[in-house]
């Protein structure tokens, strides 16, 4: 048993961070920190972005044994091979463009002589490039640690490299995409952001461009294959790209390889609504498989064919018991036209549509059109089918048919899906046999479907991304990570992090997502007001996460209860004030990406918010004849107009190259599906003559600033309720290998916290097993009602639902099962309600025999169970949505009467 310090957790301690390294958005601290440590050198140069691990190898001046990239107008020249793959050729031509931006020198480029100079870049992969494969035989690259990886690259200073030449910065990738990898990753080490083209990131201007000496490298990455889905493309994205390409074709997609291949990705599902990506235009699969983008397709398109094609080639029903030849057909053109490129093959079938299959379809037919597609496969290639990689994905009812015993070949990814709102709905058992084709998740950014869509902004704060996917890691579902992202455009924060995160989930934990998203701003902003714009881009998400737009109305938040409402619009504004306060601070250059990136969502969400509490005023002032009905009823449309004006804004930002990225409506919804465009919420109206009683007050301030909690001391009931966060304990009890863990930021209101590793068994509550202490001190005995506020994870273990127990002092703990009664799927009312308001809300009652100081005990019984917030109700708990804030502490320790007093008379 180990007992913590009280409040170990409320603030997050940043990594220690330099003023002068370049950006480089991964923490790579085990590897790269050791390269640099074994150069000996000092970077002190002054660049302005920083390496989320606190380092780089990229500075703007000379340091001992470091190599010229670009010093006094002249650029080291850069050298590869023209046998080397297309893509790591295109890639090096970036570089070219890249050492330009920052310096605005244009290095030269060659593929058939070296050129001559006393230091040369030279690129290329090992057993397809001939320099890199000389240094090797000369001894002077040693590539042992990287040959036969998967995509992993070293960069290196070598002397005397080949006649000629001096000394040469060695880019070596052990396969084509190791060494596109290593070309970006210098790329971004001088600065250039992976957004500068999707983000209008502008690149700072250097003098100069040094590599320090070392070996430098990120290793494999963990995750095999990462990547992203272009969804619900309607009406942003492709209203966006039929203007600015013609559609949604190979002129669009290669500016999206480049990025997804900067953020070291690997994986596209492409656009599926009404779009066919290979039907469409040729060119797409062609240059994905150049660039060295591994394709596939979504959940519920086999064998590389898009959704789409089947209305356009399709005869007969999608129904493989009355029409499975033509289906095998179209199956087999779809593998004919792939050929030889990456892809990751889906396998399986849904209804026609992304719809169930129907009611009359069985495993046996399932496990039928897996064996044929697969045979299709094999007859194809003309290889046996577990040579090509394959995906089924458990997405919806394909999870229950596994549940009830369908299995597919072990060669096989099976695909684990989240429930559309980013809580994951199965992982693989702790000590289960390995699969050869490993395990997957398919996680979203962004959904159509119930209980509504939300399509419009970003909703998805990074510690709940952290919190899912570092359990995905850890139950071994680390074949495929892919998210679904919209129209890419608005979550392009979640994005870097999912992939990041991708790369190494080992080397970023919880209390670093907060120095992670400082880093981010950082890259793109500058040092400066990285600090301030990464804490605004944490809370935005937060904020919209309580309760995604789309579902926001003037109903969902108190307009009486806590000054709820008038506290999050005060909150939301505020935060808009912060963000144009910095808008204003950023030179010229940032003026689009910020606006972009941060300024736009603030200013829109912010709006949106004041719109719904505007009325919601409206429509209780019109219940009592109040004077100011009308003009609250004129301040909303005022509110609905200037939505409008904010997309608006958007679309013509740089010189109009985003038109239509804001077309998704987003006020108004009648369903769970989108209207053909925003309506204005109702208000009320009343005639003068009616209009009698005084006006309603319309408060525009925050709740009142609550005491600063004491470390140990007693929260104190105050109007018949104790309410405090999750993180302000008292005593963590721990054991059993289980720790408590504060997840900084997870939640609607704080912070949440949880036990780890997430791995760990089942505990029995009760003695000293796990569990956190809180005092509170009561003023009257009698019944109270516990109220837990836990994060909406799913029961992803398959048994009957994730559990927790609480208890006062030394009474029996009462066991709570957060999944009573709960599915995962519409018309579920507990699930919808769960993540429509992004809480799963549980109570216990309890009977206390005295006032006074009590123990209030939250114990673990099952792992991944994340905690935000616990309420006591003494009798005075009123009606609202995030419930009341945290109260204040005083009075002195329990005395033993008060905590052995559960249950007395």
């Amino acid at each position: 048993m180990k007992r913590n310090q009280p409040y170990p957790h409320g603030r997050v301690q940043r990594a220690p961070t330099h003023p002068t390294a370049m950006s480089m958005l991964s923490f790579t601290i085990p590897q790269r920190l050791t390269c640099l440590l074994l150069t000996g050198l000092t970077l002190t140069a002054a660049l302005p972005a920083l390496a989320l691990d606190g380092t780089s190898y990229v500075t703007s001046k000379k340091q001992k044994g470091s190599f010229a990239l670009e010093a006094g107008g002249k650029a080291a020249p850069l050298f590869a091979s023209a046998q080397d793959w297309p893509g790591v050729l295109r890639a090096a031509k970036d570089l070219q463009a890249d050492i330009n931006r920052v310096t605005s020198v244009t290095p030269a480029l060659t593929t058939d002589k070296a050129p001559k100079g006393k230091e040369v870049v030279l690129i290329g992969t090992i057993g397809k490039s001939p320099l890199i494969d000389q240094l090797v035989r000369d001894k002077k690259l040693d590539v042992s640690a990287v040959s036969g990886k998967w995509e992993m690259f070293v960069e290196q200073i070598v002397e005397k490299p080949m006649p000629g030449v001096d000394r040469a910065l060695v880019i070596a990738g052990s396969d084509k995409r190791g060494t596109i990898y290593g070309i970006y990753d210098l790329s971004e080490q001088m600065g250039v952001s992976p957004w500068y083209w999707w983000a209008d990131v502008p690149t700072p201007h250097q003098k100069a461009l040094y590599v320090a000496s070392g070996r430098h490298t990120q290793g494999e990455p963990k995750v095999k294959y990462r990547g992203i889905f272009i969804n619900d493309e309607a009406p942003a994205l492709s209203g966006w790209s039929k203007e600015k390409f013609g559609g949604v074709n190979s002129k669009m997609y290669t500016h999206m390889f480049e990025l997804i291949l900067r953020l070291k990705g690997n994986y596209l599902w492409p656009a599926m609504w009404g779009n066919a990506f290979s039907a469409d235009d040729p060119q797409n699969p062609a240059l994905a498989d150049e660039y060295g983008i591994v394709m596939g397709t979504s959940h519920h398109e086999p064998l590389t064919r898009a959704h789409d094609e089947w209305r356009r080639f399709g005869k007969g029903p999608w129904n493989y018991q009355t029409n499975p030849d033509v289906l095998r057909d179209f199956w087999r053109g779809g593998m004919q036209r792939m050929g030889t490129r990456e892809n990751v093959v889906t396998i399986g079938m849904r209804g026609d549509g992304d719809e169930p299959m129907s009611e009359g379809s069985n495993i046996a037919l399932l496990e039928k059109i897996v064996a044929d597609q697969r045979q299709i496969i094999a007859d194809v290639t003309g290889k046996p089918a577990e040579q090509t990689p394959q995906m089924w994905a458990l997405y919806k009812e394909v999870q229950d048919y596994y549940d009830k015993g369908m299995r597919v070949p072990d060669d096989v990814t099976l695909l684990l899906c989240d429930d559309n709102w980013g809580n994951i709905r199965k992982l693989p058992k702790p000590g289960e046999k390995p699969r050869a084709g490993g395990y997957g998740i398919y996680y979203h950014f962004d959904y159509v479907g119930g209980p509504r869509n939300y399509k419009w902004l970003n909703t998805n704060p990074l510690p709940r991304i952290w919190e899912q996917m570092h359990l995905a890691h850890e139950y071994g579902a680390n074949q495929i990570w892919v998210v679904n992202v919209g129209d890419l455009k608005p979550v392009e924060l979640p994005i870097s992090f999912f992939l990041d995160y991708a790369w190494n989930p080992d080397n970023i934990k919880a209390d670093e997502v907060g120095e992670y998203t400082r880093q981010w701003a950082a890259q793109q902003f500058g040092d400066k007001h990285a600090a301030a714009i990464a804490d605004i881009l944490a809370k935005y998400a937060k904020y919209n996460a309580r309760r995604k737009p789309e579902l926001l109305s003037p109903n969902t938040y108190s307009l009486t209860n806590y000054n709820e409402f008038a506290t999050v619009v005060a909150d939301y504004n505020q935060l808009a004030t912060q963000a144009e306060a910095i808008g204003r601070q950023l030179p010229a250059a940032d003026q689009d990406a910020y606006f972009e990136l941060v300024l736009h969502p603030v200013l829109a969400c912010a709006n949106l918010n004041e719109l719904y509490y505007t009325v919601a005023l409206n429509q209780e002032a019109a219940k009592n004849n109040r004077k100011n009905t009308n003009e609250l009823a004129a301040k909303a449309k005022t509110l609905f107009e200037k939505d409008a004006e904010l997309s608006k804004r958007y679309n013509a930002i740089a010189g109009g190259k985003w038109n239509h990225m804001m077309d998704q409506m987003h006020i108004g919804y009648r369903s769970w599906h989108d209207e053909k465009e925003d309506k204005m919420p109702e208000v009320q109206t009343i005639a003068e003559s009616v209009a009698t009683a005084p006006a309603l007050a319309v408060t525009m301030t925050a709740q009142k600033p609550q005491p600063t909690s004491t470390p140990g001391a007693p929260f104190v009931e105050a109007d018949g309720y104790v309410s405090i966060e999750a993180p302000h304990y008292s005593k963590a009890v721990e054991g059993s290998g289980v720790k408590w863990q504060t997840i900084p930021d997870l939640g609607r209101t704080l912070s949440a916290v949880s036990t780890y590793p997430v791995t760990a068994p089942s505990t029995t509550p009760g003695g000293n097993s796990p569990h956190l202490e809180y005092q509170v001190q009561l003023t009257t005995a009698g019944p109270v009602t516990v109220q837990a506020y836990l994060a909406p994870t799913l029961n992803f273990t398959s048994g009957e639902g994730l559990r927790y127990a609480v208890s006062f002092d030394d009474e029996t703990p009462q066991i709570v099962n957060l999944h009573t009664g709960m599915v995962a799927d519409n018309g579920n009312r507990p699930w919808e309600k769960a993540v429509a308001e992004s809480i799963i809300l549980k109570t216990t009652k309890h009977t206390l025999a005295t006032p006074g100081t009590h123990t209030l005990k939250f114990w673990r019984v099952d792992p991944a169970v994340v905690l935000e917030k616990l309420v006591v109700d003494c009798g005075g708990l009123k009606p609202s949505y995030l419930g009341p804030p945290e109260s204040a502490t005083g009075g002195k320790a329990a005395s033993a009467e008060a905590k052995n007093s559960v249950g007395r008379r």
